[in-house]
């Protein structure tokens, strides 16, 4: 019997970004840009109000598989967002994998689009 491999790596090069030396005979890379995801934009946007929405396959009751949070983003992660509720002060920890989407009254701070 044969067994087959997925390897994702295989006959692809690895992109390197270029090194230029500089006079101190330091490497210098390209300077890191953030990249664009849910995380990195709910963090640029801390502390503005917004609606949350998030989403549980397995809920407790049926037909109670959403919550909607109204308050700001105080923290984001990887893996997961802490809210704080304007009218209560309660704070929640959601994991990221609920997150449906946003909603804000006001424009986003986002990255530079400039390549």
């Amino acid at each position: 019997m044969v067994q087959y491999y997925w390897n994702p790596g295989y006959g692809q090069q690895q992109m390197v970004p270029p090194q230029v030396t500089i006079p101190s005979g330091r490497p210098n890379t390209p300077p890191f840009r953030e990249e664009s995801y849910i995380e990195n934009i709910l963090r640029l946007n801390r502390g503005k109000p917004g609606i949350f929405h998030f989403s549980f396959e397995h809920a407790v009751e049926a037909g109670k598989n959403t919550k909607a949070v109204a308050g700001m983003v105080e923290a984001a992660g990887r893996d997961h967002v802490i809210l704080s509720e304007a009218k209560t002060g309660r704070r929640f920890l959601f994991p990221m994998i609920y997150f449906d989407y946003a909603e804000f009254d006001e424009e986003l701070n986002y990255f530079d689009q400039t390549p």
